[in-house]
């Protein structure tokens, strides 16, 4: 089996490392990952420039490839032939801060694996409850062998066409982790705030700052899994379709187009 390892964090992340090592028990694996850091990034494709792969050596003394495109350039770029053999999972991460709720839209980690899942190949995309505080001291060690025992599940039991998983593990010894829930996504409460300032010349610019999101905590939520100390095991489809408003949507009193 080939598997393909990518981030949004960097080629040299420490959680990536930690992330190819583990893979690395299950088949052959090829590391290819933005040369920077791309969190916050969403489901980026670059199609208006061209993009560059050099070759990396990780801290283990393994090689990497690393590019200046985005996470799901880099899924994009392992499929389309950027690697001679096919690519037959992707697993992205670990990212050092959780992602719950509606940062699904912006992480770079879980759009990453939203790529390989739109080219039809089995993703998951893995994070850890960090914190700023602690994100030195962070032990990547849990979460990558966590993530081992998921893609040997996923190999066994097969996922649904179109899903990926988005896994969160919380930033505990492993002793202390009560085990795996399957969760629904949860509520985020982003507590942002608009900063203004003025440049030399005058000219105002503006930063989006504020505090960290909060989660809304509920027991069936990837939030409500991950602070009563549970793996969230949070199945994602691609289809965005609003299903429960289907029927009733119908039933407008839409205008005839004259």
């Amino acid at each position: 089996m080939h598997i393909l390892v990518t981030n949004d964090d960097g080629v040299h992340a420490p959680g990536l490392l930690a992330l190819a090592q583990s893979m690395r028990t299950l088949g052959d694996v090829t590391v290819l990952a933005p040369d920077h850091n791309w969190s916050v990034s969403g489901h980026v494709k670059t199609l208006h420039r061209p993009l560059w792969i050099k070759e990396v050596t990780l801290a283990d003394g393994t090689t990497a490839l690393a590019t200046d495109g985005g996470p799901s350039d880099c899924v994009a770029l392992a499929v389309l032939g950027v690697l001679p053999a096919p690519v037959d999972f992707v697993v992205s991460g670990i990212n050092p801060f959780p992602n719950l709720g509606n940062d699904l839209t912006y992480s770079g980690t879980v759009m990453a694996a939203l790529e390989g899942v739109i080219w039809d190949i089995p993703s998951v995309a893995v994070s850890v409850d960090g914190h700023e505080s602690t994100l030195k001291d962070l032990d990547y060690s849990v979460p990558a062998m966590v993530a081992a025992q998921i893609v040997e599940l996923i190999l066994a039991n097969k996922l649904p066409e179109e899903t990926l998983l988005n896994i969160n593990v919380p930033n505990k010894p492993l002793q202390e982790i009560r085990g795996f829930r399957v969760t629904k996504q949860g509520k985020r409460v982003y507590k942002d705030v608009l900063i203004q300032h003025a440049d030399p010349r005058g000219r105002p610019y503006y930063w989006i700052g504020g505090d960290a999101p909060i989660g809304v905590s509920e027991p069936d939520t990837d939030v409500g899994a991950l602070e009563e100390g549970f793996v969230s095991i949070n199945p994602i489809h691609c289809d965005l379709t609003a299903h429960h408003l289907f029927d009733s949507l119908k039933k407008w009193p839409w205008p005839v187009i004259s």
